[in-house]
Formats: structure tokens, sequence, C-alpha cells
């Protein structure tokens, strides 16, 4: 039953996006309002249960909740790469600068090795043209 629940809605979700994808701008309106309604459904419900009181009351405060999040997210490992990003993480291991503080030359250099390696791509796709070329004719 939940198997057939999930492959249906698995579905559905990749003819949805299969779709969308053709008009990024909607889908990009669509998601960021489903995304702030979710966040403000969440904000409201914990309102909500704060201020019955209780247990829930006591972990949904403020003070609290901040602490048992932070631990979570700690734990999970979502904590670093939620705020600040795998890709900055990395870049700071390579010892990377960012282009606004790359000096001029090293911004050259960078272009410099970018059009060599399109250049190669674009020998290496010449030769599997020809060579595909080959094979259709034997």
């Amino acid at each position: 039953m939940f198997k057939n629940i999930f492959n249906y809605f698995d579905k559905l979700e990749d003819r949805t996006r299969g779709k969308l994808s053709r008009f990024p701008i909607i889908y990009t309106l669509i998601g960021a309002i489903a995304i702030v309604l979710f966040w403000r459904g969440v904000w409201h419900t914990a309102d909500i249960l704060e201020s019955r009181g209780g247990f829930l009351g006591l972990i949904l405060y403020e003070p609290v909740s901040i602490l048992i999040v932070i631990i979570i997210l700690l734990i999970t490992g979502l904590f670093v790469s939620n705020f600040i990003g795998d890709a900055i993480i990395v870049s700071g291991l390579k010892q990377q600068k960012k282009i606004n503080e790359k000096t001029e030359k090293e911004v050259e250099d960078s272009e410099i090795t970018l059009n060599k390696i399109q250049e190669s791509i674009k020998d290496i796709k010449d030769e599997v043209d020809e060579i595909r070329d080959v094979v259709k004719h034997q």
C-alpha cells in the first residue's frame, strides 16, 4: 500500500518537474511561494503549540528550541553545510581566492586555462565525430 502511494507521488513529481522545468520563472515563483508558506506553517504551528504550555511549550520556547535545533543540525551534519555551503568549505580547504580577491593576472590565467580546456574538448568532439563517420561507413 505505502509503496504504491510512494510510486504514484514519485511519478507525479517527475511529470511535474518535467513540465515546470520548461518555464523556469514560473517554476521559481511556485517553489519560492511554497517554501515560504511551508516555513510560515511550521512557525505558526510552533507558536500555537508553545502557547498551550506544558512539555511542548518548554521545547518550543525560543532559547530552548535554538539549542535543540543546533544540536540536531550538528549531529546530522547539516549545520555547517546549510549555513556556509560545501563550495565555500572546499574553496577554503584548497586555499582558493574569491574572484574579487584575484589579481588581474590570475583571472587572465584562469580564462586562458578555460579556453585551452574548451579547445581540447572541441578537438575530442571532432575526433569522436570522425570515428563515428568511419564506423558508419563500414
